[in-house]
């Protein structure tokens, strides 16, 4: 594989591999440091990387691997649950409804995170998703739905908190 192809086969996908790195890891540098890893492994293994038929696909499978990996070796998950904020903070800024949204997603089991982050966010099709995470066509809505079931259901709790400081307010 020369470096032209790999530029145009692999490199093109470097900005959707540093935000799933960063929608995993949530810390920027330690998804840079990562997209850059993987690119270096996936470069050092071109005669490898020339039998794959979807390099994309197979680059954001490297990426969820070795951020998983990476999450197990510090412990960020952890410290990641221990910063949010608290839950009053979300009653201030209700109008804040994406931010919320992505809030709601990080707390999601690790499954449901990448389904979602890979269909609502980077816009991928069911079944490229399903070869990124290596699984059946089945897991990935089922999960897909149950993700957004936990985030509509955050969502009307924030709506129905609202309309009733609403209502409160025009007594």
């Amino acid at each position: 594989m020369t470096k032209d192809i790999f530029q145009n086969t692999v490199f093109i996908h470097r900005d959707k591999m540093y935000r799933f790195a960063k929608s995993i890891l949530r810390d920027e540098e330690n998804a840079a440091d990562l997209v850059q890893e993987v690119m270096l492994k996936l470069w050092q293994g071109k005669t490898e990387l020339e039998k794959i038929k979807n390099k994309e696909a197979y680059a954001m499978r490297c990426i969820r691997n070795d951020a998983l990996n990476m999450l197990k070796r510090t412990r960020l998950a952890t410290d990641y649950k221990e910063s949010l904020p608290q839950r009053n903070t979300i009653a201030q800024y209700p109008a804040l409804t994406r931010e919320l949204v992505l809030s709601w997603m990080q707390r999601l089991p690790d499954k449901q995170k990448m389904i979602m982050h890979l269909r609502d966010i980077e816009e991928y099709e069911i079944g490229e998703i399903m070869e990124v995470l290596g699984m059946k066509e089945s897991a990935v809505r089922v999960n897909l739905m149950r993700a957004r079931e936990k985030i509509k259901g955050q969502l009307s709790k924030v709506f129905d908190y609202e309309k009733g400081q609403l209502e409160r307010s025009k007594r």
